[in-house]
């Protein structure tokens, strides 16, 4: 089947829960789309807020501080929250690949194998049954003779994160604690081979479709051949639909949930990295491409928070927090209409609810 433009973003709001009527928790945000982008950790944590709609920031400390969400480099080699069962096996596939490419990186730094098994077990031994800030952190690597200076200390964390040794776990003053991964996911969840390709490919597409198998294939880092694989593998649940002449696949539950749906007239304010332009190799659905730079200035990486009105990227916002409160200032392109930016206020509006309620 054929669907339009208009039809694909529509598609992908309602996968996404940027829009529809679900009453999600922040956790059960993460059940749909699988993780979401959080190098960033504000805007990491709106990502989750917009789609746990009423949430503060007080229910992702929650959820972060129990254990059922937490935040590593499962794809990509880039910080993500996901829910915390769900670590180990996706690492069991994507970081080989994701270590052998940062071999050279490694190597400069003089991080060898002696080294990192070093620091794997200072670290054990120092986080054991309990958290440390990343400060704290690097001081228990200085104390065992590791320098953590000039990125060693962020690229032994990394590696130690893709190992399986150790994530970003529960709030600690105004950061967030480094915890050991067998300590603190309680209920890991065991899939290998096959199967662990097939729910890879289900839950990417039943959170992100209507996508691609490069699509698939870039936010994972597997092979083109391990992508097209895990596809065959989750067909029977997914629905193959034609975009400008290229297949893309959705769930087929989730087609059904948004049958006969319009696209909502809301305006809203999304994080920068958000999954909506970030969780796709090609990115043309959304953004004009004589907009992308206005999103990423400099092309240096990073993206900008997004205003998004009828599925399309129509300018972007920035904030500003003071003792006094929030304040958001939106850039569009172009002008909005006056409904456009009373439904943007509306959406600023819930982003200074989330930060500024109590913890």
């Amino acid at each position: 089947m054929k669907i339009s433009r208009r039809e694909m973003l529509r598609l992908r709001l309602s996968a996404q829960r940027i829009t529809g009527r679900d009453s999600l928790t922040i956790p059960g945000v993460l059940r749909q789309l699988f993780a979401t982008q959080a190098q960033d950790f504000v805007q990491g944590g709106w990502a989750l807020g917009l789609r746990a709609t009423g949430s503060t920031i007080a229910d992702l400390d929650a959820a972060l501080g129990s254990g059922a969400i937490i935040r590593s480099a499962p794809f990509r080699g880039t910080l993500h929250f996901m829910l915390a069962g769900d670590l180990g096996w996706v690492l069991d596939v994507t970081s080989p690949r994701t270590i052998q490419g940062a071999a050279k990186r490694f190597s400069d730094l003089g991080l060898d194998g002696r080294a990192l098994g070093r620091a794997a077990e200072v670290t054990r031994a120092a986080l054991a049954g309990k958290a440390l800030t990343r400060d704290d952190y690097f001081a228990v690597l200085r104390d065992a003779g590791i320098d953590p200076s000039a990125q060693r200390g962020y690229h032994v964390i990394w590696y130690l994160a893709q190992t399986a040794v150790v994530c970003w776990g529960p709030p600690l003053g105004t950061q967030q604690g480094l915890v050991l991964v067998d300590e603190w996911v309680r209920e890991p969840r065991r899939l290998e081979g096959d199967e662990a390709l097939r729910e890879l490919a289900l839950r990417y597409f039943t959170g992100h479709g209507p996508a691609t198998v490069r699509d698939f294939a870039w936010w994972t880092k597997l092979t083109l051949a391990a992508a097209r694989r895990g596809l065959e593998l989750a067909a029977r649940d997914l629905t193959e639909l034609e975009y400008d002449g290229t297949p893309n696949w959705a769930s087929t539950a989730e087609l059904d949930r948004a049958a006969g749906g319009r696209m909502s007239a809301a305006v809203h304010a999304l994080p920068g990295f958000d999954e909506y332009l970030l969780g796709y190799e090609n990115r043309s659905a959304p953004l004009a491409e004589e907009h992308f730079e206005k999103i990423v200035p400099g092309l240096n990486g990073i993206f900008l928070p997004l205003i998004v009105a009828g599925g399309e990227v129509v300018g972007t916002w920035r904030r500003a927090e003071r003792a006094a409160g929030v304040t958001v200032t939106p850039d569009p392109f172009s002008r909005l209409t006056a409904a456009q930016e009373r439904s943007f206020q509306k959406a600023a509006a819930a982003f200074a609810r989330f930060r500024t309620a109590s913890r």
